[in-house]
């Protein structure tokens, strides 16, 4: 068993030798923690404070003050979480089964192929120019309430699909703006539900839609601190701080119990298993020749 060393300011003694060390001891590794938790969150104030600087201290979204929701609309945000969670499960589905798909198409090059996929996105973009992009204008009209709810049901399939259509084309590009705007439109539409079905409550979809947000991220990655954070920095709508708690804490559980393996992790073994084909077909190659 290693001494402990205690680490102040003063002289420290450690308990196997007789006597005290002369000067301040500090650990190597409790450095490299220490180093390794501050760098990170001093970068991103310093990035923060510069954007800040060139592009005004408002939010990514504007959205209207809305009041912390009463105690008898948290199980609302309970059930959003679940249904979010289920939404995003499949939403890992349909995205590593349109890489497979479009991996097994050998007719055509991958430059053929994906142009094809730019293609079918070109003439959607022809004719409604509204559903493809980023998202953030989508995102931004449904928080504004924008957006009929069978307009709204037409647009979340679209860009449910488009996304992991988009994405198995293998050009540059992320999936947190997509996974904004299908959460937004999930949350609105069941807000719009609940507003339907219980109109005593006095229920505003676009907290709905805030909340569905940090759930659908949360589902899909797995990360519901940094979802939180994020969608309270790009809207400003701190009073919704708890039912995104109670949403996220769902949108982590279904996922885990349907043995759900977040986005990145599952892209990340896609990519390996795909690394180590490509090796071992050469290696096959070799022992074939020999």
């Amino acid at each position: 068993m290693l001494p402990t060393i205690r680490i102040t300011g003063h002289a420290t003694r450690c308990p196997k030798t007789r006597p005290p060390l002369r000067r301040p001891t500090t650990s190597p590794a409790i450095s490299c923690c220490w180093w390794r938790w501050r760098s990170p969150r001093a970068t991103s104030a310093t990035a923060i404070w510069v954007a800040r600087l060139f592009v005004g201290d408002a939010p990514d979204f504007s959205v209207s003050p809305l009041p912390t929701p009463g105690f008898v609309q948290m199980p609302l945000f309970f059930a959003l979480g679940a249904i979010v969670a289920v939404l995003a499960v499949a939403h890992n589905h349909a995205l590593l089964a349109a890489i497979a798909a479009f991996e097994r198409i050998k007719q055509l090059p991958v430059e053929g192929r994906t142009a094809a996929i730019g293609a079918g996105v070109g003439v959607l973009a022809w004719f409604a120019p509204d559903l493809v992009g980023g998202g953030d204008n989508i995102t931004q009209s449904v928080l504004a309430g924008q957006q009929a709810m069978g307009f709204l049901l037409f647009a979340f399939l679209v860009r449910f699909l488009l996304g992991a259509a988009s994405y198995a084309a293998g050009t540059p590009g992320g999936l947190f703006a997509p996974l904004l705007v299908l959460g937004a439109q999930s949350g609105a539409l069941f807000g719009a539900l609940c507003q339907f079905a219980l109109p005593g409550l006095g229920i505003q979809s676009t907290a709905f839609a805030v909340v569905g947000m940090a759930a659908f991220f949360t589902g899909v990655v797995r990360a519901p601190v940094t979802g939180i954070v994020l969608v309270l920095e790009m809207t400003g709508s701190v009073t919704l701080l708890l039912p995104m708690m109670c949403a996220c804490c769902l949108a982590m559980v279904v996922p885990a119990l349907l043995r759900n393996v977040p986005i990145y992790e599952a892209l990340r073994e896609h990519t390996l298993r795909k690394e180590q084909a490509l090796t071992r077909g050469p290696a096959r190659a070799g022992r074939m020749v020999e």
